[in-house]
């Protein structure tokens, strides 16, 4: 995936979760917006490069969006509306193993109860596929990537709906882009969220497939990069 082009900025503070202050180069103070609505713990740091975009819409009520965030060894995809138009061009590029072969591939389609998967994948020969995407940058002090970065109920009704569609018959998938090239491994934060932990190892044990995917991640450009073992 393409990202549009990309301003050098240093973050000087993100607070109010969708809010960031930043310097550009030359010193011009601008508020950004930071479309992700987690802790943003390992990747927040004040003082450290990031990249905004820029938007002309006078219809905006802020021009700049954050986009990438620099740990020091490697670029993290701050903006969450990402993950899911990467996914998108991977799995019609047929380059997820797991998710090949199927004829249609349709986003947004109502599944469980009032929820909507991410990806519906159909074949004659194969049946559904449903699968739900999950962006993670948490980098844990033991070098796992692991999720989420703060408790979720989202996160757990969207597993209660796999569980739904998979007792149907159907394949489920949850699938985390793991949205930084340093780490290793993935993992369910249970130090975090001890209960999406311990639903996640539920939905496994059920038939819930789990799949954690490396994005390469640089400045002009998202590719979906190599799966990462299971940490559990």
């Amino acid at each position: 995936m393409k990202l549009p082009p990309l301003q050098p900025a240093t973050l000087l503070r993100r607070y109010k979760r969708f809010l960031a202050d930043c310097e550009l180069e030359g010193g011009t103070v601008v508020q950004a917006h930071c479309p992700n609505p987690g802790s943003m713990q390992s990747c927040a740091e004040p003082g450290q490069p990031i990249l905004l975009s820029h938007s002309d819409d006078p219809k905006r009520k802020l021009a700049w969006t954050w986009e990438l965030y620099w740990s020091g060894k490697s670029w993290v995809t701050v903006n969450t509306q990402r993950p899911n138009a990467i996914v998108a061009e991977a799995l019609a590029a047929q380059k997820v193993d797991e998710l090949k072969g199927y004829a249609q591939l349709r986003p947004e389609v109502a599944y469980g109860e009032h929820e909507r998967v991410d990806f519906l994948l159909e074949d004659a020969g194969r049946g559904k596929a449903y699968v739900e995407v999950k962006s993670c940058t948490l980098l844990d002090d033991d070098g796992v990537l692991r999720f989420p970065d703060a408790r979720s109920t989202r996160a757990l009704r969207h597993l209660a709906a796999l569980e739904q569609v998979h007792k149907q018959g159907h394949r489920a998938v949850m699938f985390f882009l793991l949205g930084r090239e340093d780490g290793q491994g993935f993992a369910p934060a249970d130090t975090i969220d001890p209960e999406y932990g311990q639903r996640l190892r539920q939905a496994r044990d059920l038939g819930i497939e789990i799949l954690a995917y490396r994005s390469r991640v640089r400045p002009d450009s998202i590719t979906l990069s190599n799966a990462e073992p299971l940490l559990f």
